[in-house]
């Protein structure tokens, strides 16, 4: 039986066709560099150079990534093809996850958390690092929604409060707007007479690729959504064969 792929499925597949001889475009997800900037993209013939203590992290389109630091002059990365099967490059994507997830601060970064329905849910009932797309407007979630409970939300430099109340029965609501979402943003929750900091790192709109966006996840420590993101992917893939 032929079954239609959809226009997603279609896209992915298509960014995983074999480029062996020719380049491709590269994400930069972080930079310290003065050539590059974080968001931009390059192509992957393009030589760069980076001086003494410089440094850039650089993703494909199969979502492999590379790190390089200076001193380096040269192509970001020479080799340019990329993976033929999706299921290749989402089993490469899963074990950079396992490694990452394997060493110290394992718990901050989230691997332990509560799954996530979604991967665009900003888990409010722990500390660490939350990722959303540029342009966006953050949805909060709670894992347990049994009960009715209240938080406050402030910044670190506590110049402003907002007070919220969970309702029995409810695990998301949307984030009003109390704050600018332009770059790496800290905030302080306070609840259960306890306090606890969530930093919400964007993500640029540039980047239009699952892969991409899980590698993006796992760099910047938001591994409880990239968990919910690689799950997406799979799923995808299923429903395509």
């Amino acid at each position: 039986m032929i079954r239609t792929l959809s226009k997603s499925i279609i896209v992915l597949l298509a960014s995983l066709i074999p480029m062996s001889g020719f380049s491709m475009k590269l994400i930069v997800i972080d930079a310290r560099s003065a050539q590059l900037k974080a968001g931009s993209s390059i192509d992957s013939a393009l030589a760069i150079t980076l001086k003494e203590g410089e440094r850039a992290t650089l993703v494909a389109p199969d979502g492999k990534s590379v790190t390089l630091k200076g001193p380096f002059s040269g192509p970001a990365m020479p080799d340019s093809s990329t993976a033929a099967d999706p299921r290749t490059a989402l089993a490469a994507l899963v074990n950079t996850r396992d490694a990452r997830t394997s060493s110290v601060g394992v718990i901050r970064a989230g691997a332990d958390a509560s799954k996530l329905p979604e991967p665009w849910l900003i888990d409010m009932s722990r500390p660490g690092t939350r990722c959303m797309m540029e342009g966006s407007v953050p949805i909060w979630w709670r894992p347990e929604s049994e009960r009715e409970d209240k938080f406050t939300v402030f910044p670190v430099d506590r110049s402003w409060r907002a007070d919220f109340i969970w309702a029995s029965g409810q695990d998301r609501q949307d984030v009003p707007k109390v704050a600018r979402f332009e770059g790496p943003n800290t905030f302080v929750i306070r609840r259960d007479n306890q306090e606890y900091a969530i930093t919400i790192t964007i993500i640029p709109k540039v980047i239009d690729s699952d892969l991409v966006l899980s590698s993006f996840m796992l760099e910047k420590a938001c591994i409880q959504q990239a968990d919910a993101l690689l799950t997406k992917i799979k799923h995808d893939l299923e429903i395509a064969q």
